[in-house]
């Protein structure tokens, strides 16, 4: 059930990342993003949550995540994420400002993980990310980075 959490922030992370840090670009500009492996400590224990690179369609950045946790690793789980992310958040964002977002998260045995967030931008396509996943009973808590990647031309 923490993975599940972990899914949620990568998802969150994804979004924010996705998001125009440059002015002088268009948000749709940028097609994914990359956020950087997160860690979060549990009752005796750790969870990194990993996710690859979380594509644009739309409002929705969608990427794969996995979860691993130790040193119980059999709570580990592998799944998919979505962060929705509308065009009005992703233009508050370009301009320096802090958006919340919301998405979901599906284990590899389909069980949903609700996510929630908020992201700051830094500097250019980048910045930071706070994502919040709901497993079960659990929430768990990941601080992490952000980069919006352009489209290819």
């Amino acid at each position: 059930m923490i993975s599940r959490t972990i899914l949620c922030l990568l998802l969150m992370l994804g979004v924010v990342a996705g998001l125009r840090a440059d002015t002088t670009q268009t948000i749709g500009d940028y097609d994914s993003v990359t956020v950087a492996p997160m860690k979060t400590s549990i009752y005796v224990g750790s969870v990194v949550l990993t996710t690859g690179l979380f594509r644009r369609e739309g409002e929705q950045f969608t990427s794969i995540y996995d979860a691993k946790v130790w040193p119980w690793f059999f709570w580990g789980e592998t799944g998919r994420i979505t962060i929705t992310l509308p065009l009005a958040e992703l233009e508050k964002l370009a301009r320096g400002e802090r958006i919340e977002f919301t998405g979901e998260a599906f284990n590899q045995k389909n069980k949903p993980r609700k996510i929630t967030g908020r992201a700051d931008r830094l500097e250019g396509a980048s910045g930071k990310i706070k994502v919040r996943i709901g497993v079960d009973d659990i929430e768990l808590i990941f601080n992490g980075n952000y980069r919006f990647d352009r489209a290819a031309k």
